[in-house]
């Protein structure tokens, strides 16, 4: 959440003040902000005094994500749609000073999908169609294993070629693109950006933790996140991490299938323990006691 902006559009924060009013007494919310604490503050005033909320816990949806898994230490890795993240968990506490962060995620593979798509004749300009851009990424990309290699084989066009119906019915033919647009996660310098790879991001997190923790992080890296379904993903970033980590050390990608909803499915988790009634913030508590609660209770 950002604190400059407004907090919602009149008809969500109508939707949202019915739905509270009509379930009143059981109800808190989980939010999963990796943000600053004056903003994660700012959200409880809004959910607090502008929602009437009767209770809230805020939570790093790396957390969330690594709960979903049924982990409480590990590296989450998670690329979604507008930013990934590389944030290292212990015993269930992020480490910030090891997070690492890059603007490069889905929503810039779907515009670099567009720009192959553009040179080969097909053009897509409304926002209609662009989500058929996003559609064709979500089912037709994949990530090469070896990009080199999978250039060299684009003369083989033949073998290459996959067919794509278009809501019109109309068909596209999809070649070099399909592997061309997922590349920009591992190097974002194919679109002009100076970010690190995801792999690169990730190593950095992890050596950015307590040596004594860092053998624990390279075997318990975990994948969340629409942007982390790419077939052969996980393949390509283990081989890539294999070459910046140090040698002889024991790395394991766990992808769990379920992974583009960790963050919620790790949220429902902990909400559902019995002992989760005693973590959240209730509203008389915030009226009472203020941020410090806030801080003492939820982060």
């Amino acid at each position: 959440m950002d604190s400059n902006c407004s907090e919602m559009s009149p008809n969500a924060m109508v939707e949202k003040s019915l739905y509270l009013r009509s379930y009143p007494l059981h109800h808190g919310e989980v939010v999963a902000p990796l943000n600053p604490r004056k903003n994660r503050e700012k959200a409880a005033e809004i959910f607090f005094e502008t929602f009437g909320c009767p209770a809230l816990f805020v939570s790093a949806q790396a957390i969330l994500s690594l709960y979903a898994s049924g982990r409480t230490t590990g590296v989450v890795l998670d690329s979604g749609d507008g930013v990934t993240h590389a944030v290292p968990v212990y015993e269930g506490f992020a480490l910030p000073h090891a997070v690492m962060r890059s603007d490069v995620a889905g929503r810039d593979v779907t515009d670099h999908l567009l720009l192959q798509l553009r040179r080969t004749g097909h053009v897509f300009h409304t926002s209609a169609e662009r989500e058929v851009v996003r559609q064709i990424k979500e089912k037709e990309c994949y990530v090469a294993l070896n990009p080199q290699k999978e250039e060299q084989g684009e003369h083989d066009k033949a073998s290459m070629q996959h067919q794509y119906k278009l809501p019109d019915g109309s068909v596209i033919h999809l070649g070099a693109e399909r592997f061309r647009a997922p590349e920009i996660l591992f190097h974002p310098d194919l679109i002009g950006l100076e970010y690190p790879g995801i792999h690169e991001l990730l190593a950095t997190s992890i050596n950015r933790a307590d040596l004594d923790l860092r053998m624990t992080l390279f075997s318990q890296i975990v994948l969340s996140g629409g942007s982390t379904m790419f077939e052969k993903f996980g393949d390509r970033l283990l081989s890539e991490v294999k070459k910046l980590a140090p040698k002889d050390i024991k790395i394991r990608i766990i992808a769990p299938p379920e992974r583009k909803l960790s963050t919620w499915i790790g949220g429902s988790i902990l909400a559902s323990l019995a002992t989760f009634k005693k973590m959240w913030v209730t509203k008389e508590e915030f009226e009472e006691d203020g941020y410090s609660i806030l801080h003492k209770k939820a982060f």
